[in-house]
This record gives structure tokens, C-alpha cells and sequence, in this order.
């Protein structure tokens, strides 16, 4: 199998048919055996009878996964991930403001050597103030925390490499930093401009709560990114900075005793100086029993702690 496209479907049954459309247009043109996996998160309106009409005259392409309840896009698209058979895995929305016509374009990118090309919704047809606004701040702030630079971390539109995609998992509202797990393994990124459409039916299913869900989730994959593999590093560092703060105003406790005959012990300064110190071991000993749990994870699934693109004279070789 050449091509997986994997979509989330919640609440669709008018855009479904325009979809479909687009899908068979654009894949007919590319000359390649190709599987479309559509996820219904716990749709309420008849969406999953019609990819059901779907998958029966078409069970040679369409693939159908139905949620007892919803779950989230996340869900939905870890799911598709999971059952797809491609080599190249491409997300896309199914309420036909992402362009299946600009599939190609995506693949043009992946055959000059990229492992993930990402879209970028340049001119996006939303609410300025409750979709784009926070979007541009939030795609600011998570290429600043993660050094992934990209302008649309939110275009569900995207292909990926499957190499690049194993050996994490996706929770919460995670999907939109699969560009920053790719990047922790090595992949190639690169970035396209991509069409947009204003919805014609249905209504948007997100609003601005979460932004605030997309930063918490950002907290959660930089330490899974820059800590995982040595949380000594930020649990250390932290117990390391509050026991030299803890020194410091012990030494000017000391200095005043001496000095200005100030009592120590009488001073808030001087708990101040015991708690921080106590927090500091404590954070400390907390590094290293991560520190145990990391290399019995690593070890005892026998995972490896690096990623390999290609080998030369050695079985198995790419």
C-alpha cells in the first residue's frame, strides 16, 4: 500500500459526499494503490451510515473505524494511524476546508527527500478572533518551547513517513505536535502552503478553550522531548538551583550574625533557606528514581534510546 489517508469524522453527513468526490478526483491522478481510513468519533447525525454506503461500494479503498462515544481528534487520528497499512500516512479534515487536491503537492515534497511535509493554512478562512488570533499565538509559542519552527501547527493537513511515526503515542490534544516527535527521532520537515476553504456545512466543533488544552499539552511533550531519556537533567537542575538559593541566604544570615549581631534562627529567611534546601534533595532523589524508571523502560522492552535512517552492509539493510 502506497497511500493512507487517514480522516476524523464528527458530525459530517453534508460534507461527506463533497469529500468522497474530491478523494476519488485526486487519487485517480496519481497512479498509486491508495486506502482511505475514516474514524467516526462517536458521530450523532448520520454520518457513520453514510461512510458505512461508502465502505460497501468501495470496500477495496474505504476502511471505516466507529467510536462507541467521542473521543477527540486525537483519538480519532491515532486510531486511523494504528489500522492504516500505507507508507505514507496523510491526515486530513473531512469537513472539506482542508484540499485533497493539494495531496500531490504533498508528495512532490516527500520525493525530494522530506519525511513529514506539513501544511500552512497562509490564508485561513476562520473567525479572526476566536480561531485565527489564538492559533498564531499558540504556533508562536510552541515553535519557540520545541525549536520546531512552524506557522501552522493546527492544519491537520499533513503526510507523513510511517517510520516517523512509531514509538510514541497520542493523548490529550497531541496530534498537533507530531511535527515536534517526529523532529526528536530525525525526521526532514518541511512546510507548504496549502489550500483553505471556508466551511459550507456545519459548524466548527472547536473554540477558544482550547488554546489553553494545546499549552498544558505543550508543558507535557517539551519534558517528554528534552527529559525523557535523562529527567535527572530537569528534576537535578531544579533541586541543584534551590540548594544554592538555600546557600546563598544562609551565608547572609551568617553574614548579618556576625556582622550586625542578627539572630539566625529568628529570621523568616533562615525557614525560607531550610525549606528551599529540603525541596532541592527532594527534587534531586526524585531524578534519579526517574532516572531507575527510564532505563528499566527502555530496558526491559528492550527499546532503543537512539533511531537509525539507514544501514550499509548489515542485515536488514535500507
Amino acid at each position: 500500500m502506497n497511500l493512507s489517508l487517514v480522516i476524523p469524522v464528527y458530525n459530517e453527513q453534508d460534507n461527506l459526499a463533497l469529500l468522497f468526490d474530491a478523494i476519488y478526483q485526486t487519487m485517480k491522478s496519481l497512479g498509486k494503490t491508495w486506502e482511505v481510513i475514516l474514524v467516526d468519533d462517536g458521530s450523532y447525525d448520520r454520518s457513520l451510515s453514510i461512510l458505512q454506503e461508502y465502505a460497501a461500494k468501495d470496500p477495496g479503498h474505504v476502511r471505516v473505524i466507529s467510536f462507541r462515544r467521542n473521543f477527540g481528534q486525537t483519538a480519532a487520528i491515532a486510531a486511523g494511524i494504528d489500522h492504516s497499512d500505507g507508507d505514507i500516512i496523510i491526515l486530513l479534515d473531512a469537513d472539506m476546508q482542508n484540499d485533497p487536491a493539494d495531496i500531490p503537492m504533498l508528495l512532490t515534497k516527500l520525493d525530494e527527500g522530506y519525511d513529514l511535509v506539513s501544511g500552512w493554512r497562509r490564508n485561513r478562512k476562520d473567525n479572526a478572533v476566536t480561531r485565527n488570533f489564538p492559533s498564531m499565538i499558540a504556533n508562536w509559542l510552541i515553535s519557540r518551547v520545541t525549536g520546531v519552527h512552524l506557522h501552522d501547527y493546527g492544519c491537520t493537513l499533513k503526510a507523513y513517513r510511517r517510520d516517523v511515526l512509531e514509538g510514541f503515542r497520542l493523548y490529550g490534544e497531541m496530534h498537533r505536535f507530531i511535527p515536534v516527535f517526529a523532529n526528536s527521532v530525525g525526521a526532514r520537515i518541511t512546510e507548504v502552503v496549502v489550500n483553505h476553504h471556508p466551511r459550507k456545512f456545519g459548524r466548527t466543533k472547536y473554540g477558544l478553550e482550547r488554546t489553553a488544552k494545546v499549552v498544558l499539552d505543550l508543558f507535557t511533550v517539551k519534558f517528554l522531548v528534552s527529559y525523557s531519556s535523562k529527567p535527572i537533567y530537569l528534576f537535578g537542575g531544579t533541586g541543584g538551583l534551590l540548594m544554592i538559593i538555600s546557600a546563598i541566604i544562609m551565608v547572609y544570615l551568617f553574614v548579618r550574625r556576625i556582622f550586625f549581631l542578627v539572630a539566625v534562627t529568628g529570621s523568616p529567611l533562615f525557614q525560607t533557606s531550610v525549606m528551599f534546601f529540603i525541596l532541592g534533595f527532594q527534587s534531586m532523589l526524585m531524578g534519579l528514581i526517574a532516572e531507575l524508571l527510564v532505563r528499566t523502560y527502555h530496558e526491559s522492552q528492550r527499546k532503543p534510546t537512539y533511531t537509525v535512517r539507514t544501514k550499509i552492509n548489515l542485515d536488514g539493510d535500507d
